[in-house]
């Protein structure tokens, strides 16, 4: 009996013993909460596969980093430029005493219309406001300038006379509009269907002007240092056109890469006037 007794004891604290192993064997329960950690982990992939969605959907515009820098020589000896008549009009005073058509300083041409021919893929639309071409001193400033086709061209007469701005495509008139002394501007669209608009003053005819249309917006107009920069041109591979009044058009071709810019040079000479006419 003592012996049954003896065992059962002996078995009740072998139980109360196994219940710490137990409780130790049990205490690792914490890690079936970890499945909570990667689902934090991986949120934020999710955004970056949105983004990247939302790129896709909305096509980025064309860098427009690129320059192109240079400049338009003479070579030989410029033309003698005829003196202009004498006026009376107490407004043209300070007015150029020569003809202005083929204006050269040391070896650079003045005037020169550069510009990258033909459309270009991703350029801005015409711009909403209007060049200008003022009147003053008897004098159509600035005398050589681009707009975009499309764009609207305002005059101004800043000289206390009267003016007139005539409009011609080739031989073809295409408006006639008096100004009064410091009267209103007037504005008028770039013909569609042509690249240069040539103006003409009938009450003081050495007055002359153009205005060259282009269907993009990267042109500019040589100094008297004869250089030229055009910027915001997309990369690519293009045709630079030179366009002088009298002497004629030049073309070179230029390759644009972003953050380098490129070069590109032209020449004229006086023979070229003389192969125009």
């Amino acid at each position: 009996m003592k012996l049954r007794l003896l065992g059962l004891s002996m078995v009740g604290v072998a139980g109360l013993l196994a219940l710490p192993a137990c409780k130790k064997e049990e205490a690792p329960t914490p890690p079936a909460e970890r499945p909570a950690a990667p689902t934090q982990q991986a949120v934020p992939p999710a955004p970056t596969a949105g983004a990247g969605a939302g790129e896709a959907a909305a096509p980025a515009a064309p860098a427009g980093n690129g320059v192109v820098k240079g400049t338009v020589s003479f070579t030989g000896t410029p033309p003698v430029m005829a003196e202009l008549a004498p006026s009376v009009d107490p407004a043209c005073d300070g007015r150029p005493e020569k003809e202005q058509s083929v204006l050269v300083k040391d070896g650079k041409l003045q005037n020169v219309l550069v510009r990258v021919k033909g459309p270009v893929a991703g350029a801005p639309a015409a711009p909403s406001t209007p060049v200008e071409v003022d009147q003053s001193k008897c004098t159509y400033v600035p005398r050589v300038q681009g707009a975009v086709a499309g764009q609207q061209v305002v005059f101004k007469n800043s000289d206390g006379t009267l003016h007139n701005v005539r409009g011609v495509v080739g031989t073809k008139p295409l408006f006639n509009v008096a100004q009064p002394p410091s009267g209103a501007p007037v504005q008028k669209p770039m013909p569609s269907d042509a690249e240069v608009l040539r103006l003409k003053c009938d009450v003081h005819p050495w007055m002359t002007a153009y205005v060259v249309s282009n269907p993009n917006p990267y042109f500019t107009t040589t100094g008297a240092d004869g250089s030229f920069t055009l910027t915001g041109l997309p990369a690519g591979t293009y045709t630079l056109e030179a366009w002088h009044e009298t002497l004629g058009t030049k073309t070179a071709e230029v390759t644009v890469k972003d953050g380098a810019p490129a070069e590109a040079t032209f020449s004229f000479a006086a023979t070229d006037a003389q192969a125009k006419q």
